[in-house]
């Protein structure tokens, strides 16, 4: 398989200082993989371009070790008019070109940071071969669980103290924050959330509480008083594990616990990986809202709505996730025990092997996930929930089995045209192998084939769950020895009455 890595690739890669520690990783899988390492004409001219002779030195020699594409693919109409649309700088041209290799069939595969060449190849249809670092590792990693040989820890809560304050790790902050290293030790008692790969620290969060009586006079426009969450320390590392969103995760149930009303984060947009967080959390509904004035410079300042009292919006669920609307449909859907916690950890049975379960699988990471039916309902649509019923194990059943979990509906996707589309549409958000998915899914019924519901990870049920025979007692299922098959739609009512039920209203 050809790979051509763009420019950005090359410059993390080969330059004196180590910008991305993820890149690594990246050559890595590539090499195990066997995939050939190609480059562009128009990658060599740009490095040529380097002021620092002895930069230049250093590069001509390293980027021998690539393979060059000896032709330019010729730009057709298609891709031009994307051009046209996008393009407003000679660089930004010279990426449409790097990207016509993967358009044209010349690569099979195209790894760049860039956000408007991942633009393009959403409009030219093409994002499947074209890839960041993170998706490309996870993909890597979820294809080829045999090739993995290392364990990522799961997201734990350590006190600062416990943090090694010199790891390089910290770099990044000490560049930005002159007063970073005093900072982190007068915070040696408190809390924060780290990740570790293979010994190496990948990810850090802090956060912190704040009331009504906050000072915000260095944030235009200034904050009204509320009680807000402040995301005061994340930076997250590409390791092909998705630790981004089971940071967020832990962000929004800090938030749901401790009743806040914000999220806001301040934050520089000096490098690319501070722009990826940026874009992450866009995603998941912050929003640009002014800037904060430090000795350090400005920084760009993102808020998120924290309440109840806001509309869901049912057709994007991400953007006010976590709260859900009581307005759609409901559904139970059942999942067996050996998929409930590989999907779930955060709402793991009490008889289980909690060690069993480290956060060392993409799939486990997620906020978004996939279930997969061959059920004839298929009329769920976004901001729908799901009620996740864990099967029992032990006999009676109506006491094993339990209800978890709720998630939301993001989308439906259905009616694919090949076990490939299929497969693009539950890769790395299932615990499924690809053999499996292929035999037991896709193959199973030929005149039925599988759907894909995507949903959000939102609430976990308090302990102890309600349980089959709750369920039964409620009203919600009323022949415990005949379980209805495939979803299970309930009522409003119904769904109110389990909730009230779960958490003791």
């Amino acid at each position: 398989m050809k790979v051509l890595l763009d420019t950005n690739i090359i410059i993390h890669r080969e330059a004196n200082k180590i910008y991305k520690p993820e890149i690594g990783q990246l050559f890595k899988w590539i090499d195990n993989l066997k995939y050939s390492k190609y480059i562009h004409p128009l990658t060599v001219e740009e490095l040529e371009r380097y002021k620092d002779p002895k930069v230049l030195d250093t590069m001509s020699i390293k980027i021998e070790s690539y393979n060059l594409l000896k032709h330019q693919a010729p730009l057709g109409e298609e891709i031009l008019k994307i051009s046209r649309k996008i393009d407003n700088q000679d660089n930004d041209i010279n990426d449409t070109q790097i990207l016509n290799e993967v358009f044209e069939g010349r690569v099979d595969i195209l790894i760049s940071e860039d956000k408007k060449i991942h633009t393009k190849a959403g409009l030219l249809g093409i994002s499947d071969k074209v890839f960041k670092i993170q998706n490309f590792l996870e993909k890597c990693i979820s294809e080829n669980p045999e090739l993995v040989n290392y364990k990522v820890l799961a997201v734990k809560r350590a006190d600062f103290a416990d943090v090694d304050i010199k790891n390089e790790f910290f770099d990044s902050f000490r560049n930005d924050y002159e007063e970073f290293n005093s900072w982190f030790s007068s915070k040696s008692e408190e809390p924060c959330y780290v990740c570790y790969s293979d010994g190496n620290l990948t990810a850090f969060l802090f956060v912190k509480i704040e009331n009504e009586k906050e000072n915000y006079s260095n944030i235009q426009p200034v904050f009204e008083p509320k009680r807000r969450l402040k995301i005061g320390t994340l930076k997250v590392t590409g390791n092909g594990y998705k630790i981004g969103e089971r940071f967020l995760k832990t962000i929004f149930d800090n938030a749901h616990q401790f009743k806040v009303k914000e999220i806001y984060v301040t934050l520089f947009t000096k490098r690319p990986e501070q722009e990826q967080l940026v874009e992450m959390l866009e995603e998941w509904g912050f929003v640009y809202h002014g800037i904060k004035t430090t000795k350090n410079g400005e920084e760009k300042v993102y808020v998120k709505a924290f309440c109840k009292e806001k509309p869901v919006n049912i057709e994007n669920p991400k953007l006010t996730f976590p709260f859900l609307s009581r307005e759609t449909d409901k559904y139970i859907i059942k999942i067996e025990p050996q998929y409930h916690t590989e999907l779930f950890p955060d709402s793991i049975n009490t008889r289980e092997d909690v060690k069993k379960y480290t956060e060392n699988e993409p799939h486990r990471n997620r906020i978004s996930k996939v279930y997969i039916s061959h059920s004839f309902d298929r009329n769920l649509k976004p901001g729908d929930l799901l009620i996740i019923y864990r099967m029992g194990e032990t006999i009676p059943k109506k006491y094993s089995s339990t209800i978890t979990t709720i998630c939301i509906v993001e989308n439906v996707q259905n009616n694919f045209n090949s076990f490939d589309d299929f497969f693009g549409a539950c890769n790395r958000r299932t615990m499924i192998s690809k053999e499996d998915l292929q035999t037991q899914w896709w193959n199973k019924f030929s005149k039925n084939r599988p759907f894909v519901i995507n949903f959000l990870y939102a609430h976990s049920l308090p302990t102890p769950k309600p349980t089959l025979d709750d369920l039964n007692k409620l009203g919600i299922i009323p022949d415990i020895l005949n379980m209805p098959r495939g979803f299970i739609k309930i009522t409003n009512e119904q769904f109110i009455d389990l909730i009230k039920f779960a958490y003791k209203l």
